[in-house]
């Protein structure tokens, strides 16, 4: 693969995966939404069929990396490291393109949500807790968040997720070439998202992708929204960090275990 293919296959992809799993988040929770309030299964769905729709567009250019961890762990376990700032590139790129056309696509929902009162409230009236947290009404939409604050468990709970996410690409998801996702192997990491979301993402979210969590939350923080709080920059370490410790153990227990 040129560097060109990579970057434009990862670009691409990575924009779909954030414009199909951003759009159910928006979908869930925006007013005049006709899916509001669908729920974490929704959500859950939702991620894992973004996930399978992304890579069998990208898979044919790059490989369908489509998260930073994947390609620090491919890296690992193959010594290969030549193109790892390509594929960082593209993905978040693709995810910020990926998380502008999501406010593209429910720019009428936005306005009528970040508008109404009863949503919005009175920001001197916040909660301690919440002014901790400098997030508005929509972050969430964009990028992830803890429900309990606990840097290590919050930290812990990314990389396991990580941990099991990457182990399922490397043992049964690679293509021929072991650069990527194959054919079925992206049907069950999509699944295995669904897993993850369902068993683990309940804590933080399940970021599980550095560019998935720190693209969207860049395009949050520059946005023309209104009463749209905060960016939450003093946890956006953790789902960047998380990931990336994750796919280096994934990567680590691999080459020790099944290689």
């Amino acid at each position: 693969m040129s560097s060109s293919d990579i970057f434009i296959g990862e670009t691409i992809g990575t924009a779909v995966l954030i414009l199909l799993g951003g759009g159910v988040c928006a979908a869930v929770t925006l007013k005049a939404s006709k899916a509001r309030a669908a729920g974490w299964l929704a959500i859950a769905f939702g991620w894992g069929f973004a996930v399978m729709t992304a890579v069998y567009i990208s898979a044919p250019l790059s490989g369908a990396h489509l998260n930073p961890a994947v390609t620090l762990a491919l890296a690992i376990k193959d010594g290969g490291w030549d193109n790892v700032p390509i594929y960082w590139a593209g993905q978040l790129l693709g995810a910020m393109i990926g998380a502008t056309l999501v406010w593209v696509a429910y720019y009428g929902q936005f306005q009528a949500h970040l508008t109404d009162k009863d949503i919005v409230g009175d920001p001197a009236a916040k909660s301690v807790e919440a002014q901790e947290k400098g997030a508005g009404p929509v972050l969430g939409i964009f990028s992830t968040g803890p429900e309990i604050r606990n840097v290590v468990q919050n930290l812990a709970t990314e990389i396991i997720g990580t941990v099991v996410l990457i182990l399922a690409i490397l043992t049964q998801g690679l293509n021929d070439k072991g650069n990527g996702l194959g054919v079925l192997g992206a049907l069950i990491t999509s699944f295995v998202v669904v897993a993850i979301g369902l068993s683990l993402g309940g804590p933080t979210g399940y970021a599980i992708n550095p560019a998935r969590d720190l693209g969207p939350r860049i395009v949050h923080s520059l946005l023309p929204l209104p009463n749209k709080g905060g960016s939450d920059w003093s946890y956006a370490w953790i789902p960047v960090v998380g990931p990336l410790i994750g796919g280096a153990i994934a990567a680590g227990l691999y080459n020790v275990a099944f290689a």
